[in-house]
């Protein structure tokens, strides 16, 4: 029999694989921890008792003892001390798993994890630097505003500078934001972040006017949002399409994204009030923001013309459900259900069919004569002063509602208390 010889007794090498295990060796194991000790005169047997051969265990004792599976006795005192000896071991005696699993990687591991410190240290400095470089970018911007007072187009490198002077900016914000939001649906982190700047922002009395895509109404966490602001004096409108992304601070400064990431700062004059015409176009055109049956009813209506003006342009199911912020799933339901109200066989017929029924055009109202004289405004019956229509509610008009027959909610009590003294006086 060849004498087995086992690893450097010194340990194993922390940078090597695990060996590993063949069924021999997993089969000689078994049989070692059985019989709780293995040595050369019971070799012969436990290849008797396992059905292997003699260069099978012999081959079997190499891997498990590399493994740390078996623990080699030497003469001296029956035991690895650590030292170079050129004896063969006279036994090898069964270790657990577990305490294998912490000889052989244990000092891999002490590494890996001295690696990983090391490697969160170099990001917080890394993110230091960063953060004491973005915060030169609103001096940086002063000054340009101050070289060029008619005014510059800046571009921020990445969303840490966005971040940085976006903060900046509201914070000094005076007067009013305005932001146009693509999109169906928002991130629950990006609306938790904005949530308590945005309320700060309203609770210093600063008007905020968002425009949104009518899909964010059937996204719950964004309606939620959006409801939150509505009831801190927020005014929120939606549309089929709105701009990619713009906010517009005080009418002097403008963010926009950069194509290459980061973000345009405008200050330019001219294409500030560009911008400006561009939201209060749109502004004019949206839907306030509400929430339940009807609202998502009417919605639904103006996202499936929508759909029709895209299909009358030849535009794929991507493209729409891209630019309308829905799924490529609701999207291809609402195209099927128009082929069905529609009697189309196609989505090219379902087009044509639209254009020839004046579906694809959205309504305009008619300006009035310049010559024509305005009606009187309606009177209070109560008080006879002017009738104004009451403030936009946070849910939005009601659909089919009646318009107000007196000037405020005194007036209409006074009314009312009238009409019961007149009931119980017999008075018809």
């Amino acid at each position: 029999m060849h004498p087995v010889t086992g690893p450097d007794p010194t340990g194993p090498d922390p940078t090597a694989d695990v060996p590993a295990l063949d069924s021999a060796a997993v089969t000689l194991y078994r049989w070692t921890v059985v019989h709780e000790r293995l040595t050369p005169a019971t070799l012969a047997q436990a290849a008797s008792e396992t059905d292997l051969t003699l260069p099978e265990c012999e081959a079997a004792v190499r891997q498990l003892t590399g493994a740390c599976l078996l623990q080699e006795l030497f003469p001296d005192d029956r035991r690895t001390d650590g030292n170079r000896t050129d004896a063969p071991p006279v036994a090898w005696q069964p270790v657990s798993p577990q305490a294998a699993t912490a000889q052989l990687l244990s000092a891999r591991d002490t590494a890996l994890r001295a690696r990983e410190e090391a490697l969160r240290e170099q990001r917080r400095i890394v993110q230091q630097q960063r953060d004491g470089l973005a915060a030169l970018v609103p001096v940086y911007l002063q000054a340009r505003q101050h070289a060029f007072p008619q005014g510059t187009i800046d571009r921020l490198p990445d969303k840490f500078a966005v971040r940085s002077l976006l903060a900046d900016v509201i914070d000094s914000c005076r007067s009013e934001v305005l932001v146009s939001k693509h999109g169906g649906s928002f991130s629950p982190a990006a609306l938790r972040e904005a949530l308590p700047r945005d309320l700060a922002l309203l609770d210093r009395g600063v008007r905020m006017r968002s425009l949104y895509q009518h899909a964010t109404r059937f996204d719950q966490p964004t309606r939620v949002h959006a409801e939150q602001l509505i009831e801190a004096g927020a005014e929120i409108r939606t549309l089929p399409e709105v701009l990619p992304q713009l906010i517009i601070v005080d009418g002097s400064l403008a963010l926009l994204p950069a194509s290459s990431g980061g973000a345009l700062i405008i200050r330019e004059p001219d294409l500030l009030s560009y911008l400006l015409t561009v939201f209060e176009r749109d502004w004019e055109n949206a839907a306030p923001f509400a929430s339940g049956p009807q609202a998502a009813h009417d919605v639904t209506k103006t996202m499936k013309q929508s759909i029709l003006v895209l299909l009358a342009k030849g535009l794929k199911d991507e493209s729409i459900a891209r630019r309308l912020g829905i799924s490529l799933r609701t999207c291809r339901r609402h195209v099927s259900d128009l082929l069905d109200g529609l009697g189309a066989h196609s989505r090219f017929q379902a087009g044509v069919v639209a254009e020839r029924l004046g579906l694809t055009s959205h309504p305009v109202p008619d300006a009035p004569a310049p010559d024509e004289e305005p009606e009187p405004a309606p009177a209070c019956p109560a008080c006879g002063g002017p009738l104004t229509a009451p403030a936009p509610s946070p849910a939005g008009p009601r659909p089919g509602g009646r318009p107000p027959r007196y000037c405020s909610p005194r007036c209409r009590s006074r009314a009312y208390r009238t009409r019961q003294r007149e009931r119980a006086d017999g008075v018809t």
